[in-house]
């Protein structure tokens, strides 16, 4: 054998064993993921409704998370709300996602109803001129509702947007 051939064998062998060994560990490092007791508050003082100011009741809850993350900024798990609903919750390059279905959302003139997509989206709280601190126990973003286009007999979807913010409490 070649001596390149057994420096390269030595290397890959070297890399791969690193990376199974660095694979473990990452997926089990948990200073990436928002687990623990959140309260959740949407602040309805500041709600749009289809792009126009519209006040809507301001929500509150408590949100359980668990996640689990391969790489920082790239994790994935469940939220659990005392609303009595429970969704997937995952990020992309920091920015946490929650998404879901909720029934009888839109009340139709006729008495029947349409549904509702809701969606959290919020990442970590950042001070002016900093960056934003992944360990942070405050994060803030938007809470979005989406009803179908067509919902009650209507062409345009509804769209309501408020604040968001999530602050761990234990």
């Amino acid at each position: 054998m070649p001596r390149w051939s057994a420096a390269a064998a030595a290397f890959a062998a070297a890399a791969l064993a690193d990376t199974a060994s660095g694979a473990t560990a990452q997926a089990d490092h948990p200073d990436w993921g928002i687990n623990g007791t959140y309260t959740a508050t949407s602040n309805g003082e500041w709600a749009r409704k289809n792009d126009f100011f519209y006040e809507q009741a301001s929500r509150r809850s408590t949100w359980t998370v668990n996640t689990m993350c391969s790489y920082p900024g790239e994790c994935t798990g469940t939220v659990s709300s005392d609303e009595n609903w429970t969704a997937p919750i995952y990020s992309k390059s920091s920015v946490w996602y929650v998404k879901h279905p909720i029934d009888n959302w839109i009340p139709c003139p006729d008495g029947s109803t349409a549904p509702g997509l809701q969606t959290f989206r919020f990442k970590a709280m950042t001070l002016e001129g900093a960056n934003a601190d992944p360990a942070s126990t405050t994060l803030v973003g938007e809470d979005t509702t989406t009803g179908p286009s067509g919902a009650c007999g209507a062409s345009k979807a509804v769209y309501i947007n408020m604040p968001f913010k999530l602050v761990k409490v234990g």
